[in-house]
């Protein structure tokens, strides 16, 4: 088992969404769609970002993306999701996502990684202060 095996599971840390990929979410070659993986990637940051905002949060920049290897169906993906960066309306969240492979040799690799930032918003969608801590 890889380091990475170990680490994130014997930690406390929970992933903010976990999803296996179906045949599908592949394009025409057998991988996963980016596209698939992206959207998801948008909806595990948004986890804690809602949380910090404490409402209604919409993502307004993908900062960066980076596709690591491959995805296949039968991966188990396990997105983690940490804020870095905190402002008076923006909350920038990084995203790692690692894919489980081989169920009876397990393997972990990372497949992803991407910082969003998202905006915190009313229910009329104009910009609202994120609360105090």
């Amino acid at each position: 088992m890889s380091d990475e095996f170990t680490m994130l599971h014997d930690s406390d840390r929970q992933p903010a969404l976990r999803l296996m990929p179906m045949p599908k979410d592949v394009n025409f070659s057998g991988d996963v769609f980016g596209g698939w993986i992206m959207a998801h990637v948008d909806v595990a940051g948004a986890v804690p970002a809602a949380r910090r905002a404490q409402g209604r949060i919409v993502t307004v920049a993908v900062n960066s993306f980076l596709f690591k290897q491959p995805v296949s169906t039968g991966d188990l993906l396990s997105f983690y999701a940490d804020i870095v960066r905190v402002g008076k309306t923006s909350i920038t969240v990084d995203v790692h996502v690692y894919a489980e492979r081989n169920p009876t040799k397990p393997k972990v690799v990372k497949v992803t990684e991407a910082q969003l930032t998202y905006v915190a918003v009313n229910a009329d969608g104009s910009k609202r202060e994120l609360p105090p801590e």
